[in-house]
């Protein structure tokens, strides 16, 4: 039976924010978190809070399954230290360095190029590899029927100071934008910046499209998506190889120098060496990064999505929530079975099935359409006192996965105890998780025998 817990949204919100003070030169007043020995907390609390970003070399998904070198590098991190994780997909450089200085991230386990000015406020791992920033541009237009590589190169920007005069879109924040200014000053000529929200793999994307003409990228990144994109090249320089890592807090040497030892190990083992193949030598992942399944690009999240869409305007809910708690309980596999006996899609109980006419021969429709009525019909019996319609749905998630007779229990005891019992989190939820200890536990609920053993219970 799956923990109580409201499902996240998949939902990937691009920020535009200020500029990079870690590439800019400012500074940070006073740090506003205590200083305490970071590793110690994650341990006790056993989840690390790591930020990532989008991309198809960092993280995402793909029909339902979370991807990336960064992600699985993560998972085996916290898998080495005994903890979860609490993974958070921040697409702004700025605000990514932002949260980790306010401590509201542990980790940035993301490709950082380290540089002597993020230095004087991160700390970094030992690299993950190492790379060069690459200049992104299209081949000439009939470079397939041109007879040599010199004719083709005659086309393109190879020496840096043809970068004069030219425009130039990169992330924002990234480093890139510093080493654009240092070959501006070095060839003597202006070379036109703009720095753009999207990714390195979205402004490669363009350019391939013959929507921009030139972009930077870190030359692993750029390499990838040149054999996807054969129209662009990725061959000319602009920097030396510079290392990439993940980073901390600059006072929290503890957690880094346990992160190193793990790297130092898990760099010489063959899980390492397959994890690096798959995600940079592996066509099969580049491919699904032009899948429609995948979520950046992509626009689907499954491939029942139509279904959800139109199923979830029946109890009035953002679709990718309803897509985002199917997930969560069957990871888009209609005939799945779960060791309690929970079927299908929505996991549904064999008495909930039998209730709502559902068999093992049911379509996926039929399954989505009988837990979307279920959702409903736990909405319609919980009080009208949670007028809050964020709040009910947490309580409505909560009785799908715990059973409606014991959220209303736990809205007793909140009551009892001086909690708000129309408010889920941070009293409520309490209350469900310690419904069976007895120095809380003073209102008698109802038996097994009458409430049902199941998770899914129609009153």
């Amino acid at each position: 039976m799956k923990r109580i817990l409201l499902i996240p949204l998949i939902l990937f919100i691009l920020v535009v924010s200020c500029r990079n003070p870690f590439d800019s030169g400012m500074k940070y007043g006073e740090a506003t978190i205590k200083k305490t020995d970071l590793l110690d907390s994650i341990l006790k609390r056993k989840k690390i809070i790591a930020l990532t970003d989008y991309s198809s070399n960092t993280f995402f998904i793909y029909r339902g399954e979370r991807l990336g070198y960064q992600y699985e590098l993560l998972q085996a991190f916290a898998k080495y230290l005994g903890v979860s994780v609490d993974l958070h997909i921040e697409s702004n450089l700025d605000n990514s360095f932002h949260q980790l200085q306010e401590g509201r991230a542990d980790l940035l386990a993301m490709g950082l190029t380290v540089t002597g000015n993020r230095s004087k406020f991160l700390l970094f791992s030992e690299p993950l590899f190492y790379t060069r920033q690459v200049l992104v541009q299209q081949k000439p237009k009939n470079y397939k029927k041109m007879a040599t590589a010199d004719e083709i190169n005659s086309h393109l920007i190879r020496n840096l100071i043809n970068l004069g005069g030219i425009t130039i879109h990169i992330r924002k924040g990234s480093v890139y934008y510093r080493q654009l200014l240092n070959l501006e000053n070095n060839i003597g000529d202006t070379i036109h910046i703009i720095q753009d929200t999207l990714s390195s793999e979205m402004l490669i994307q363009e350019v391939a499209e013959h929507k921009i003409d030139y972009t930077v990228a870190d030359e692993i990144v750029a390499r990838n998506s040149a054999k996807i994109y054969r129209n662009i090249d990725v061959k000319t320089p602009i920097s030396f190889e510079q290392k990439i890592a993940w980073a901390v807090r600059k006072d929290q040497k503890h957690l880094v120098d346990t992160l190193n030892d793990w790297l130092l190990k898990f760099n010489k083992t063959l899980g390492s060496r397959l994890l690096y193949n798959k995600y940079f030598k592996n066509m099969r992942v580049r491919r699904l990064a032009r899948s429609k399944y995948y979520s950046y690009t992509g626009g689907k999240l499954s491939p029942y999505d139509d279904l959800i869409k139109k199923a979830a305007k029946r109890i009035h809910w953002d679709w990718r929530l309803l897509a985002s708690m199917i997930y969560q309980e069957s990871e888009f596999k209609p005939h799945v079975t779960s060791w309690v006996g929970a079927y299908g899609l929505m996991q549904l109980m064999p008495e909930t099935m039998k209730a709502y006419g559902i068999t093992e021969d049911s379509s996926e429709k039929a399954q989505i359409y009988a837990g979307v009525r279920l959702l409903k019909s736990f909405e319609n019996q919980l009080p009208l006192t949670i007028s809050d319609s964020v709040e009910k749905i947490k309580f409505v998630l909560a009785s799908y996965n715990g059973g409606l007779a014991h959220i209303l229990d736990a809205r007793r005891l909140a009551k009892k105890y001086g909690k708000n019992p129309n408010v889920w989190t941070n009293n409520v939820d309490y209350y469900v998780l310690h419904l069976s200890e007895k120095n809380i536990f003073t209102i008698r609920w109802c038996a097994m025998a009458t409430c049902g053993a199941g998770k899914h219970m129609i009153l």
